[in-house]
């Protein structure tokens, strides 16, 4: 390899090693994540995610990116999603950080299946509504810490995934959004 190459290779690693190493610990099954927030400002209730599923229901039917079964529930399962997500022990919420409450509601919402029609699109703006909510989908730069592209891949990914790996796409989902 010429010393070009070797640079430019250089460059790449040094610009991709979080990328590289959160691969790595993906291959490993030992995705790390620490330095999560703990302050979460904005708590989902089932009634306000109702209106904005209602909301955006109304606004893909006009841009004809949704049906009538958009949106509409499967039994009470929402309810119950919104429940574990705000679940607590012993006066403790069991899903303590942003990063943990926004991991498992794009979760829960995709692979629960809450709605009749149209789960990876709700909970892709769910997910990205709650991260705003609490002031937590943009870096210090103004960037955006999930773009779209990166949103439908990681979306479609947990959407074929295998339910046992349910800690793991929660876990890479968290190392994604985290500062």
């Amino acid at each position: 390899m010429d010393e070009e190459s070797k640079k430019e290779l250089a460059v790449i690693i040094s610009d991709y090693i979080e990328s590289l190493s959160l691969l790595k610990q993906y291959d490993d099954r030992k995705i790390r994540v620490s330095g999560l927030s703990e302050k979460v400002k904005y708590v989902l209730e089932y009634k306000k995610v109702v209106g904005l599923v209602m909301e955006l229901r109304q606004d893909l039917i006009k841009k004809n990116l949704a049906t009538e079964l958009f949106g509409v529930e499967n039994s009470k399962k929402l309810d119950g999603l919104i429940g574990a997500i705000n679940q607590t022990f012993d006066g403790k919420n069991l899903y303590s950080s942003i990063e943990e409450k926004a991991a498992n509601l794009l979760y829960m919402v995709i692979k629960d299946h809450p709605f009749v029609d149209g789960n990876k699109r709700t909970a892709a703006t769910l997910f990205v509504y709650f991260l705003n909510r609490n002031g937590y989908l943009f870096k210090k730069n103004g960037e955006r810490k999930i773009d779209d592209r990166a949103l439908v891949a990681l979306t479609l990914l947990i959407a074929v995934s295998d339910p046992r790996e349910k800690e793991m796409m929660v876990k890479l989902t968290m190392s994604l959004i985290k500062n």
